[in-house]
């Protein structure tokens, strides 16, 4: 075994330590409403979101687009500087948050954490071989990655914003969903889009340009204008809600030709993933076609009303996102390229527990719409069903510990 792929196997495994934590102090949150837990909400909800999105996305991805593209080019000691440099600033997040919130030592963290972003986006982009640069495959990853740093406007507005206008203003909050959506819709979704063209692309499964041209400026044109959804909250002209509708419906026709054009060369997703994996990637259409049309839908007046004012919808669409589409891809595809081993079980284990506490978020969403009572010990059920979610993370750890390190 290369000794390149055993270090980016122990990466996963810190990636999977993260979103364990962050798993973890899911149950926490969860928990307030049945146990006195002496901390701090706020504080540990700021803790779950970075060290979900940053501590495992941000390190899966950026370690898949490693190994894809870089790791035959002996580069792992300067990879290895920005890979440390970035768990240093997570851990300092992870140590800082719990305790003090948004304040100075955390905002250290985070603004380093952007900087390490940034160094390994110029690394990727100077180090990527010339005989990848035309495929389909790094013209997505490079979008991917031009989201990545478009988000970063965020928390550097962010920061400007609350010693000016306060936390309480709008453009408070405006912040922090430009920066949830560039990461959630352009960094990671068109990083997993990548992925899959590199997968195809291996295959040597011939894709139309004008049918790639015509995919990839239909869904980013898509991505940008859903952004709007994010300011429905505020009651803006209608003529927004019509505009953020339209791109929700570039998204919808995207896809579609995503799926056509694969479906076009693959009549069995057998003849290039295993059977697991098959039922991931069939899983993962489903998942997006379904959080796309939440987009669509959230696009009305009534409904941008609702989800604005209902939380648990909110919280029930971000978590579909990221431990539905997002989580579930990642998995597809570290499995696909051998950095971890997803087994039956724990991938069920997993999606057990994420549908059902997607069904009880969902349900109490639906409950407060229609003043319907939730019934009794709701809270210990949810409480009760998150454990799944850190116990699959669990079984995929202990199954992959020993290939890391042999």
């Amino acid at each position: 075994m290369k000794p390149t792929i055993l270090k980016l196997r122990q990466h996963i495994l810190i990636a999977l330590g993260f979103f364990f934590i962050a798993a973890f102090l899911g149950v926490i949150l969860r928990s307030f409403h049945l146990l006195d837990i002496p901390v701090n909400y706020k504080f540990i909800v700021h803790t779950h979101s970075h060290i979900a999105l940053l501590g495992w996305v941000y390190l899966a991805l950026t370690t898949l687009l490693y190994k894809l593209y870089l790791s035959d080019e002996n580069l792992d000691k300067r990879y290895s500087r920005i890979f440390w440099f970035t768990q240093v600033t997570l851990v300092g997040m992870l140590l800082s948050f719990p305790f003090q919130g948004y304040a100075v030592v955390s905002i250290i963290f985070s603004t380093l954490f952007l900087f390490a972003s940034y160094w390994f986006t110029w690394f990727f982009i100077k180090n990527t071989p010339k005989k990848y640069k035309k495929t389909y495959a790094y013209t997505c990853f490079l979008i991917a990655l031009s989201y990545l740093l478009l988000s970063s406007i965020g928390p550097w507005v962010l920061g400007i914003i609350m010693n000016t206008l306060g936390p309480t203003s709008i453009w408070y909050r405006i912040a922090i969903y430009f920066y949830l959506h560039f990461q959630y819709n352009g960094w990671m979704i068109m990083g997993l889009i990548g992925i899959f063209f590199f997968v195809m692309e291996s295959y040597k499964i011939e894709i139309e340009k004008i049918r790639f041209l015509r995919f990839v400026w239909s869904f980013n044109i898509g991505i940008i204008l859903t952004f709007l959804l994010s300011v429905l909250w505020i009651s803006p002209p209608l003529y927004v809600n019509y505009i953020a509708g339209i791109g929700a419906l570039l998204q919808i026709f995207a896809f579609g030709c995503l799926i056509f054009m694969y479906l076009k060369q693959v009549t069995n997703s057998s003849e290039l993933f295993s059977s697991i994996q098959a039922r991931m990637l069939s899983l993962l259409v489903v998942l997006m076609v379904l959080k796309m049309s939440l987009q669509l839908l959230s696009s009305f007046p009534y409904f941008a009303k609702l989800a604005a004012t209902v939380l648990s919808f909110t919280i029930g669409y971000l978590h579909w996102t990221f431990l539905g589409v997002v989580t579930i891809g990642l998995f597809l595809f570290l499995d696909f390229f051998r950095l971890i081993r997803i087994s039956k079980i724990s991938f069920y284990v997993y999606v057990f527990g994420f549908l059902l506490t997607e069904i009880l978020i969902f349900s109490r969403g639906f409950s407060i719409w229609q003043n319907i009572v939730m019934f009794e010990n709701y809270e210990v059920v949810l409480v009760i069903v998150s454990v799944f979610i850190p116990l699959a993370l669990l079984l995929i750890f202990k199954n992959n510990i020993k290939r890391a390190y042999s």
